[in-house]
């Protein structure tokens, strides 16, 4: 055991008749190695890009209540009714009336 434990240290077994088994098997769990730290850093980034989204939305959600709010007031009767007294036109004083026409047969 305890001999075993020191050609493992010493790195004997890296360099014995029978090592080719060993390397095989030291490289594929060096592409393991590479390949879970490579989909650790896309799992990252796909979490950063997913964050920047949400703020995006947040603001844009934020901008449509403004620009809502503000076309609401737009609207108003009495915002258009100061707007159009500017250009010098003035609300009806007298309502309107329905016009009928009825076609003889």
């Amino acid at each position: 055991m305890k001999k075993n434990f020191y050609n493992i240290v010493k790195g004997k077994f890296l360099v014995s008749d029978d090592a080719f088994k060993n390397w095989r098997f030291i490289i594929f769990l060096s592409v393991l190695a590479l390949i879970m730290i490579a989909s650790s850093h896309s799992a990252d980034k796909k979490v950063h890009r997913i964050a920047q989204l949400n703020n995006e939305v947040k603001e844009l959600k934020s901008e449509y209540v403004d620009v809502r709010m503000r076309l609401m007031q737009t609207k108003m009767e009495s915002k258009i009714i100061a707007a159009m007294a500017k250009r010098g036109l003035e609300p009806s004083v007298t309502p309107p009336q329905k016009i009928k026409i009825t076609t003889k047969e």
